[in-house]
């Protein structure tokens, strides 16, 4: 089977909590639903209709059967979820205050079954053949999974994006995300970033001129996140400009990935940018006035709708 769209990176259960703006002391009861950078992007791709799959690794546990399910139920293929034989599938807690403030817990200790991946476990063929193919910086913040990254993006062929997607608190050493993430980047087609983010990899400085020290690593568009200012993307010498979407947020997470999910729906219907972008970025308000993250992945008609009435 041919993919159009294959990711790589983390996957989890999120425990949310039912209470919003409630402190993790305090809250009685929680949701689960799916979640990690790569996966909720490889759900909101097939939520389009698209043929995705995720490289990840979970545990030998109950979790790990339930994330192989959830993706069935979403429509990713889990072919290439591995199992690792003693490590746990990781949890992730989070708080809800809206707006803007939604402070996650990572349960990845000693560590997590997904940055366990080694080059040797990769489906090369697979990677070579899709038509996306879809990286994140936290698969760069240890080994084996930085080798395995680097190796699985020079084994694509297609449009590689990379999501610098940098969580300090994932990294053992910070100081050295700068420089893999700059490793990444020179294999990769497209760059998606937040203004931190972007400034991480290649030092600080306005949306244009990180760009331009992007592009000069080989990357052919830039998109910087910029919050409350949208977000640009950079094609060249174009460039194209989306304004925030007003929505009520109810929790800010996965609203990013959604973004990378539209992202890929509009490269993959062979949409121009200014079409594109304005979409991804709907889609990323969309979930943002949700709660879940993978299971709050819209349709297009969701994301046509909250535009039209924007």
């Amino acid at each position: 089977m041919s993919y159009e769209l294959i990711t790589m990176g983390r996957v989890g259960v999120d425990l949310y909590p039912a209470q919003i703006g409630v402190t993790l002391d305090r809250v009685e009861q929680f949701n689960r639903y799916l979640g990690g950078t790569a996966t909720n992007v490889a759900v909101a791709a097939a939520r389009y209709g698209h043929r995705s799959a995720v490289i990840t690794k979970v545990g030998d546990d109950p979790f790990g059967t339930y994330v192989r399910r959830a993706l069935e139920g979403f429509g990713v293929d889990p072919a290439f979820v591995g199992t690792h034989p003693e490590l746990r599938t990781p949890i992730v807690f989070c708080e809800v205050h809206p707006p803007d403030h939604f402070p996650i817990l990572f349960y990845r200790q000693p560590t997590a079954p997904d940055v366990t991946l080694s080059p040797e476990e990769l489906p090369l063929d697979a990677i070579s053949q899709t038509r996306i193919f879809w990286t994140t910086g936290t698969g760069l913040s240890v080994e084996p999974s930085r080798t395995a990254t680097l190796a699985a993006l020079d084994a694509a062929r297609g449009t590689v994006i990379h999501d610098l997607d940098y969580r300090p608190s994932l990294w053992a050493d910070p100081g050295e995300a700068g420089e893999w993430q700059r490793e990444a980047l020179k294999r990769a087609t497209v760059a998606v970033g937040n203004v931190e983010e972007c400034s991480v990899a290649v030092g600080g400085g306005s949306p244009e001129e990180m760009a331009q020290r992007i592009f000069e690593l080989g990357v052919e568009v830039v998109i910087v996140k910029q919050g409350g200012e949208g977000v640009t993307a950079f094609v060249g010498d174009r460039r194209v400009h989306a304004d925030p979407v007003v929505v009520d947020v109810v929790n800010g997470l996965g609203a990013g990935d959604a973004f990378g999910g539209a992202l890929c729906h509009g490269l993959l219907e062979g949409w121009d940018w200014a079409e594109t972008i304005p979409f991804a970025n709907a889609a990323g308000a969309y979930v943002a006035s949700q709660l879940a993250c993978a299971d709050a992945m819209p349709t297009e008609a969701e994301v046509r709708e909250l535009m039209a009435n924007a």
